[in-house]
């Protein structure tokens, strides 16, 4: 038999049995493309939710049919389609997991079971034992809908063994449900009836209620919050109306709008070298083309004055623009300058946000009520219908590319999408990454440099101070001297000053003076931290903590030496040496309440404190006009971990931390402290000589093929036996190689390792990797998901987790 069919992507589903299952659409059901339906699932049918991919016509007496649908109308169009299919086989994931990150959180269903009350039990109510009596009666009392969890929870049960016998004994009925984790939000309303004029004419009212019809024959509807605030009356008055016919309640949708800083609206007046980038943006903007142009310019040369020009053009034609930034202490400053120029028509996309407030900003998007997305990368699936701009900020920044499932790159995406909607993607930088100025330089994206910082601003005056030489005249601590000199001119003359340090925490390691030993966590395989503001010694990679005491746990003596400075105690020996000093500190650990962002940064730009010290969410994208002195106190570390991205990190981060300095009228300085002051990087870097830093970055890349001269993916292998973990990894490598000498011998490819992580052991589970040197193209794409889904069939590794990461952010 034919019958209309959906093509459905289930939750759930293993990388290796990932497809689209086809399910008959029963009849009258409307099921769209787009739209997600509950389907058994497996030998046991069991519920699963899924994404409609498709419908078509197809044979359909062996198919099991859509047990519910879930949505009215599409969560997702035909481009966020085609996106999932994108992101499975670039990101080798399923399609479920593409789909849960494109949606908001709260829009997510989440299947569960829940109990009801037979409707045919009747008499044999007052039959049953007295502990029945009361289920039955508890479920009647909620409407006789109760989910299983929240049933056991309010019984006290252990398990449902109790509900299943009552079930089969007729007593209970069980059901599958689908329940979203956040409703819509609604305000109660009242209007007029339509035949309230007619009423009126024979009924007798108390002046309290004729006080309320006036003012609703007067606006038409409002809230009852309103009517009893504006006339005085309380809820019992429209209660009566209603009662007597001449008025009725309705529902009202509202939005929960994230609230932001306040920011003067001003004029945007651009300089020539502004103009002409605009100019020249501009006409690609208009092509109708999908194009990829590099906003390149040094700190403080005004650029975002120049796509914020092209945001202005672009939402005068009516197109839709996403606007993204790497981190959420920028979006606060971004966004209260978007609203202050384009009000209600900007929405939000961050984490901080609360569940709530993500659904409604993603409503607003998708019902066209907004038109411009500002946020960090998840920005980058609001649902515009008629994009024409993206813009990223910052493109060179790391936050950018998922660690976790789905492992995407945002900018990946950016493309995908304007390549659909034939929209301009810009990028905009003074550190761009070393593939997008390679790509730029060679022509495959248009360059557009700025080489003058805004207004009179100069770039700051830079002193690389050797801390060799601080140690050598009996200085230990934290602080150079030139440092702290320039840090008490700023305190004198009423100028702020930004302090950068990478490592959170008071003391970054523990060690032992009698056996040597470090202090590292019980599950993972790296150090513990010290953390003054609670004594205890943390882990920054499961969050395992312990009271902090002067006990060696290894050899039992009492000789325990706190080394390192992280940011707490940056910001006490700061306190103790300028007492006087208005100090604020900005890490994870101060910023994890909900607007912390923005409140702490809005204090400081107002002037409430003198200085800041901070991890790299203090280093780029704020614009402080009375910071006039930047110092680094620890250049070091940054440059020698073991990545080939290293040199970049370290040169993006002093460069946007030192362009932080100077912004306004006053001349700035900034202060970098390093035990290898000799290296060439921090003299670029101190010279923002961005240019010279890639020419001798680029021919190191190409000496040793790395991006973007070569893809590189890791391969990696998780396991709770380090011993089996690692035979998973050369098991795989061997497979791998039989493979590619087998179908293909053409593809190049280089393979190093296997070899424990750099973090080999991470919440008790050990980790292998495999890198990839490859041509990151369908053919080695197709390779290696043939591969992953191989490898899933060896049982003798099942406990053992393999993923593939392209672009991965650290080796």
């Amino acid at each position: 038999m034919t019958d209309q069919v959906a093509r459905v992507a289930v939750e759930n589903a293993i990388y290796h049995f990932d497809h689209a299952f086809s399910y008959r659409i029963p009849e009258g059901m409307a099921v769209q493309p787009g739209c997600r339906v509950a389907v058994p699932f497996g030998r046991g049918n069991s519920k699963r939710q899924g994404i409609v991919l498709s419908v078509g016509v197809e044979e359909s007496d062996e198919l099991k049919s859509v047990a519910e649908l879930l949505d009215t109308e599409p969560v997702l169009n035909d481009e966020m389609l085609r996106l999932c299919g994108f992101m499975k086989n670039h990101c080798f994931c399923t399609y479920y997991d593409a789909v849960k990150t494109m949606l908001p959180a709260g829009i997510n269903y989440r299947l569960t079971l829940e109990y009801a009350v037979n409707s045919e039990l009747g008499d044999r109510f007052y039959d049953l034992s007295d502990e029945w009596r009361r289920i039955v009666s508890l479920i009647r009392a909620k409407n006789n809908h109760v989910e299983k969890h929240t049933l056991l929870q309010e019984l006290g049960y252990a398990d449902a063994s109790v509900l299943d016998k009552m079930e089969a004994d007729g007593v209970l009925v069980k059901n599958d449900a689908a329940m979203r984790r956040i409703g819509d939000k609604t305000i109660r309303m009242m209007r007029l009836n339509e035949d309230a004029e007619a009423l009126l004419q024979g009924m007798k009212l108390s002046a309290k209620q004729e006080s309320v019809v006036e003012l609703l024959s007067t606006v038409d509807a409002a809230s009852v919050k309103e009517i009893c605030y504006y006339t005085g009356v309380t809820t019992s008055v429209p209660d009566a109306l209603v009662r007597k016919g001449i008025a009725a309640y309705f529902d009202d949708e509202v939005f929960r709008i994230p609230k932001s800083s306040v920011y003067a609206k001003h004029e945007i007046v651009l300089t020539d070298e502004q103009q002409k980038a605009f100019d020249e943006l501009s006409m690609l903007y208009a092509s109708d083309q999908a194009e990829v142009s590099l906003l390149y310019g040094i700190t403080g040369s005004g650029k975002t004055s120049v796509f914020f020009k092209l945001i202005e053009r672009a939402a005068g034609d009516g197109k839709d623009v996403i606007v993204m930034v790497p981190e959420i202490a920028l979006t606060p400053q971004m966004i209260a300058m978007f609203r202050a120029h384009f009000g209600d028509k900007v929405a939000v996309f961050h984490s901080a946000l609360s569940l709530g407030e993500r659904l409604d900003e993603y409503k607003r998007v998708s019902r066209g009520i907004a038109k411009i997305a500002v946020g960090t990368r998840s920005a980058v699936f609001a649902p515009f219908q008629n994009l024409g701009l993206i813009i990223m900020d910052e493109e060179q920044e790391h936050t950018y590319k998922s660690e976790s499932k789905p492992r995407f790159n945002a900018k990946e995406l950016a493309k995908f999408r304007c390549s659909y909607h034939h929209a301009l993607l810009l990028f905009s930088s003074a550190t761009p990454s070393v593939e997008t100025y390679y790509y730029a330089n060679e022509g495959r994206y248009h360059k557009h440099t700025l080489t003058k910082r805004y207004g009179t601003a100069t770039l700051p005056d830079v002193v690389i101070a050797d801390m060799n030489e601080e140690v050598a005249l009996g200085n230990t601590g934290a602080f150079s001297n030139i440092l702290l000199e320039n840090i008490e001119e700023n305190l004198n003359t009423g100028k702020q000053s930004i302090l950068l340090l990478n490592r959170r925490g008071y003391n970054s390691y523990v060690t032992c003076n009698a056996c040597r030993e470090p202090l590292t966590c019980p599950n993972c395989s790296i150090s513990l931290t010290y953390h003054s503001a609670n004594n205890r010694l943390m882990c920054h990679y499961c969050g395992y903590s312990v009271p902090y005491v002067t006990k060696c746990p290894t050899c039992g003596s009492f000789s325990l030496r706190l080394s390192g400075t992280g940011t707490q105690r940056a910001e006490v020996e700061i306190a103790e040496i300028f007492p006087q000093a208005r100090i604020l500190r900005m890490d994870t650990d101060t910023t994890m309440t909900r607007s912390s962002h923005e409140k702490k940064l809005t204090a400081f730009a107002n002037g409430e404190y003198d200085i800041l010290v901070g991890t790299q969410m203090v280093a780029k994208g704020l614009d402080f006009p009375n910071v006039t002195l930047v110092g680094v106190l620890n250049a070091d570390h940054m440059l020698y971990h073991d990545d080939y991205r290293s040199f970049e990190n370290t040169f993006s981060l002093l460069t946007q931390v030192v362009g932080r300095s100077g912004r306004g009228k006053d001349k700035g300085r900034a202060i970098i402290q390093s035990f290898t002051p000799e290296n060439p990087i921090i003299a670029l870097a101190a010279r923002q000589d961005y240019d010279a830093f890639y020419e001798a970055e680029i021919a190191i890349r190409r000496a040793m093929l790395y991006p973007p001269f070569a893809g590189i993916c890791l391969v990696g292998f998780v396991g709770e036996n380090a011993r089996l973990t690692e035979q998973a990894a050369f098991t795989f490598t061997k497979m791998m190689t039989d493979r590619l000498k087998a179908a293909y011998t053409d593809m190049p490819l280089r393979v190093l390792g296997p070899s424990p992580a750099a973090v080999f052991k991470v919440s008790n589970k050990y980790r292998y990797k495999l890198i990839l040197k490859c041509r990151n193209d369908n053919r080695f794409r197709e390779m290696l998901g043939h591969m992953l889904t191989a490898f899933s069939s060896v049982r003798e590794y099942n406990g053992i987790t393999v993923y593939a990461d392209m672009d991965p952010l650290s080796l």
